[in-house]
């Protein structure tokens, strides 16, 4: 609601006080708290084999979002010639989200980021794209049809049934593969910088939104770094009594 009213803002010149909501929100508790559910990477597996289960092509938008982090909005807009199928490198050429609205929102778009993917993901959109035009959806639905530009509305039923076939609570939904994606690369120690352009967001929000879950998911990586006592020489002497 927060960003809703402030993109209004940026395109309506009779909303003045943009700080109003800012501060009526702050009354409300967590109204501007983001809630980011990470799921495990063998969950994060059974949700993409589930999504095969129930459709192939359902499954394929679900393992595309899976392995490169990406918005489901910013997925169903590849095209057939954003694949770059290297038989050891693999990428796509993803389009930029546009998040956070202003006058270049149209131009940013367009604007496409190389994110590397695996060479099975790839071998299965190749296969899906055959016979296609370049220009053409790279990702369609069962029924030929591309993903509406609000994707989640043709797909929200068999992502309900996906996590409840997998038990998983039902406030999950097809971003925490984003979610969990961006977690996994910070805890690999990949740099925050590159976590960040390669799920086309800021180092700031990944900051913001996503600290506290390297630290809850992070346990054995810090136990390395803790400071371990050795003891004194002598101390682990023990006499015998007698």
């Amino acid at each position: 609601m927060c960003a809703a009213l402030t993109l209004a803002a940026q395109h309506d010149q009779r909303i003045k006080n943009r700080d109003a909501w800012e501060i009526g929100l702050a009354d409300l508790p967590d109204a501007q708290e983001a809630r980011n559910v990470i799921i495990s990477d063998d969950k994060v597996r059974e949700f993409v084999a589930a999504a095969y289960g129930l459709d192939e092509q359902f499954g394929l938008l679900t393992d595309t979002l899976a392995i490169t982090g990406a918005r489901p909005s910013q997925a169903v807009r590849l095209r057939v010639e954003d694949l770059h199928d290297h038989p050891v490198r693999p990428k796509l050429m993803m389009p930029k989200s546009a998040k956070g609205g202003g006058r270049n929102r149209s131009q940013k778009k367009v604007e496409r980021f190389s994110v590397p993917i695996t060479v099975q993901l790839a071998v299965r959109l190749k296969a899906a794209a055959t016979g296609r035009a370049d220009h053409e959806p790279l990702l369609l639905q069962s029924d030929g049809s591309p993903w509406d530009k609000n994707p989640g509305q043709n797909y929200h039923r068999q992502v309900d049934k996906v996590v409840a076939s997998i038990g998983l609570s039902a406030d999950v939904t097809m971003y925490a593969l984003r979610h969990s994606s961006i977690v996994r690369m910070l805890l690999r120690n990949v740099p925050i910088r590159l976590v960040a352009s390669l799920h086309n967001t800021s180092v700031a929000m990944i900051e913001k939104h996503y600290s506290r879950y390297i630290v809850e998911h992070s346990d054995e990586i810090s136990r390395h770094a803790l400071l371990q006592h050795v003891p004194p020489a002598g101390e682990n002497v023990v006499a015998f009594t007698g």
